[in-house]
């Protein structure tokens, strides 16, 4: 497989281009179904690129959707093979967020409200472990070692060269000051984050305590701009058990909208660093 293909995106693009054939064709989910004899849910899922498409989906597909033009269908059997290979993340196994992780991987920009805690792309590794931990504690310690390591390796978008992933980042106060691991940990994730900061790519703001209520007080959220315009921007929820996606145009545009609000009621860059390097300085003691 070559080194840039994406199985998630080319599931996304793959389903995207599944529904645009059977919306011309003036049929619903349900008629496909119907005529394929599977579940409608089935369908869905393959529409909305979670679950990887074979060839002989493709080519049944394009049979009720009268597809005619070789060319098309080549391209989309092309495209369910691509979609059926693995990224660098499966060789650590089953990763619950291996849906993310993918989108993140083929991402342009990343922008991110965090109210509880430092974003995983930012951390450190002393700070992932101790979080990790903390978070679930029935983990066994392989567990916990696989998700810190994948964790560093979403990092390297971060770091490189030619086209890194710009990232903005909206840190609630309440991240700087909830003790993740130890003193030691906290100082030296903190000035981590100044470091990182300081990037030309990387912007970290901080959300104070006294802007009082503000848009992201329902939780943290992602959200997801891809380079090719076949690619529609994404909203990233994470849940315990299952996590959201929003594709739908309105959608990722009212949480944009809120994520303008959150960075204009922020500290700007310089004063973040400065808040953040105070709050340094606390766990120095």
């Amino acid at each position: 497989m070559a080194s840039n293909v994406n199985p998630t995106v080319r599931r996304r693009r793959l389903g995207q281009e599944l529904r645009r054939l059977r919306e011309l064709k003036g049929m619903t989910a349900e008629e496909v179904a119907e005529r394929l004899l599977v579940s409608q849910s089935k369908i869905s899922r393959l529409e909305n690129g979670r679950r990887s498409i074979s060839q002989r989906d493709v080519r049944d597909l394009c049979g009720v959707y009268e597809v005619d033009d070789q060319r098309i269908v080549d391209s989309l059997m092309e495209m369910a093979r691509d979609s059926r290979q693995q990224g660098w993340w499966h060789t650590f196994g089953d990763i619950p967020y291996s849906v993310y992780i993918g989108l993140e991987t083929d991402a342009e920009s990343l922008r991110v409200y965090e109210p509880q805690l430092v974003t995983g792309l930012l951390q450190t590794r002393a700070y992932a472990e101790a979080l990790v931990q903390g978070a679930l504690p029935e983990t066994s310690t392989a567990e916990i070692e696989k998700r810190v390591q994948v964790r560093m390796r979403r990092q390297e978008r971060i770091t490189a060269e030619g086209t890194p992933l710009r990232l903005w980042v909206v840190l609630d106060e309440a991240a700087l000051r909830r003790v993740v691991g130890s003193k030691l940990v906290m100082r030296e994730q903190l000035e981590h984050l100044i470091e990182m900061s300081q990037l030309p790519h990387v912007t970290v703001q901080v959300l104070p305590f006294e802007v009082g209520a503000h848009p992201g007080l329902n939780g943290q959220y992602a959200i997801l701009e891809f380079t090719d315009a076949a690619d529609s921007s994404v909203v990233y929820l994470e849940g315990v058990t299952s996590d959201l996606y929003l594709e739908k145009a309105q959608d990722v545009q009212k949480y944009a909208v809120m994520y303008e609000h959150l960075r204009a009621q922020s500290l700007n860059v310089e004063q973040s660093r400065q808040f953040i390097a105070e709050r340094a300085k606390d766990y120095a003691e």
